[in-house]
């Protein structure tokens, strides 16, 4: 019998997905990995680790056998403590039992909120340069993105004007990230509330992921769920990674209106099921005292921006000032290389890794992402290898 030979694997993958390039980030961190003794200012983590008193929670919790699936949704308790949180931190309230979901990271909850609006060919409005994985999670849940570039020439901010640049009848989702991974970028007040009335008048939903809101610096982050309107078309992303270093915990939560909140529960209970147990004990002792430990990171991320910062300034790279998160997106064009032969020749040179620009999309060429949550003694032996560096490349 005449058999027709079998397609490649290749062929056989999704297009939506087998078209998606790797993280420009995990590419490059292979690339340090098999060097020694690499100052590292790339991966987005805190150096603080975890507080002990929520480590010990989660170690108190599987002490006692807590090893058993939770609710969909999340433990109760910790849902009555994320709504206190919220309540306390913007002004707006959530029901525990039908507005509040635990999910694994906030990337989680950001797929769960794509997937349960998403329509083949919605299109989906986000802000450039971003976090990695934007433009990949739109694709996955076949929505078309489309990107809105922002420039250090306006301090990386989001414009109504830019936005109804790019508005059709097609959008249906806005994607925020203020404070800003890669630039550290905010808004003010006054900006968020036209964002938000841009998105009221085109009938959108928005995602705001406010994972880095309790890093803001100079003025308080403004959320644009406290906007009068937003509430009824908000998803509120946020999670525990990065203000109370909890990375490896992988815990995240989303707020939203019943019927979203159930939609993406239903995904959410099909794919994942719930939240590790012991992740979900331990961010509940980290609500339960949560000031010290964020106050006392807070500020010492405040002290190693402005280092970083004036050491850029004195090597004469131009560099702004990011007023939140805990990133600085130095631009080196002037040297006449490509953000990742910058970065490729500076971890050649001096052993200290930085991730190019263009990992967080195109108009990232150009510069490079540099993470301050790093040990205050790496970075004073970092910014001088930089300096070095750059003063060759002069």
């Amino acid at each position: 019998m005449k058999t027709n030979a079998p397609k490649s694997l290749r062929d056989r993958i999704a297009a939506h997905v087998r078209d998606i390039p790797r993280s420009g980030i995990r590419d490059f961190f292979d690339i340090v990995s098999s060097r020694d003794d690499v100052i590292s200012l790339g991966v987005g983590e805190p150096d603080f680790v975890t507080p002990w008193h929520i480590r010990e929670a989660a170690i108190t919790a599987l002490e006692q056998g807590v090893t058993s699936y939770t609710s969909n949704f999340g433990l109760l308790s910790l849902r009555k403590e994320l709504s206190s949180y919220v309540k306390g931190l913007i002004g707006v309230e959530y029901s525990a039992d039908r507005e509040i979901l635990v999910t694994v990271g906030v990337s989680e909850a950001m797929d769960l909120a794509l997937r349960a609006l998403i329509e083949p060919g919605d299109e989906v409005l986000y802000h450039e340069p971003c976090y990695v994985s934007y433009n990949p999670i739109i694709t996955f849940a076949h929505g078309v993105p489309v990107k809105i570039e922002t420039s250090v020439e306006n301090s990386f901010r989001l414009t109504r004007a830019q936005l109804e640049e790019k508005v059709t009848e097609k959008t249906k989702v806005l994607i925020l990230n203020f404070p800003t991974n890669p630039t550290g970028a905010v808004l003010s007040r006054k900006e968020t509330e036209e964002i938000a009335a841009f998105a009221i008048e085109h009938d959108l939903i928005v995602l705001s992921d406010e994972i880095y809101g309790e890093l803001s610096y100079d003025v308080q982050h403004s959320s644009i769920l406290a906007v009068p309107g937003m509430r009824e078309r908000t998803v509120y992303l946020h999670g525990f990674s990065k203000a109370w270093a909890m990375t490896g915990f992988r815990l995240g939560f989303s707020c939203a209106p019943p019927e979203l909140t159930e939609a993406m529960m239903k995904i959410h209970q099909y794919t994942m099921l719930c939240a590790p147990v012991l992740s979900q004990r331990a961010a509940l002792e980290a609500l339960q005292n949560p000031a010290e430990d964020i106050a006392g990171m807070r500020e010492s991320y405040a002290a190693r921006r402005n280092y970083m910062h004036s050491a850029f300034q004195e090597m004469g790279v131009e560099c702004f000032l990011p007023g939140g998160a805990f990133y600085m997106f130095p631009t080196i064009g002037k040297f006449g290389l490509s953000s990742y032969d910058f970065a490729m020749k500076l971890l050649e040179e001096e052993n200290v890794a930085v991730v190019p620009g263009t990992a967080f999309g195109a108009c990232g060429e150009g510069s490079v992402r540099c993470c301050f949550a790093t040990a205050f003694d790496d970075l004073k032996e970092a910014m001088p290898r930089i300096a070095r560096f750059v003063s060759r490349l002069s």
